[in-house]
């Protein structure tokens, strides 16, 4: 299993459009470890507009752990099975951890206020 978190350095990425890059964790899902890691490329502008939610799921990623986001992307990634926890901060592999012992819930906050224009295309 593999579950995803919009990074800037080794820190969760407050606004899912506008990352660096994601980081993937790959999961041992029967040890409940991670077993691997990799970077993927964030695309230009707005991360609901993008196809980052289909390259994901193509990858396998199941869950998207991360801080801030709309509710546009929240509809994009779900719709290609990528569930989303809303509310994570700090290290990305802190996060994951802890989203791996349970203790990560959705926070159900979605990013209203878009004043750097994305949505307004």
């Amino acid at each position: 299993m593999k579950i995803a978190l919009p990074s800037r350095g080794d820190q969760i990425d407050n606004h899912f459009g506008h990352c660096e890059y994601f980081t993937v964790f790959t999961i041992d899902t029967a040890t409940k470890e991670i077993i691997d890691s990799q970077s993927v490329s964030s695309p230009e502008g707005c991360g609901c507009k993008s196809n980052i939610a289909s390259t994901l799921a193509d990858m396998g990623v199941k869950v998207m752990l991360a801080g801030n986001m709309g509710e546009g992307a929240v509809r994009v990634l779900n719709k290609s099975g990528i569930e989303v926890l809303r509310g994570c901060s700090g290290n990305v592999k802190t996060a994951a951890l802890k989203w791996l012992q349970g203790s990560l819930k959705d926070s159900g906050d979605s990013c209203h206020a878009h004043e750097h224009g994305c949505h307004n295309e």
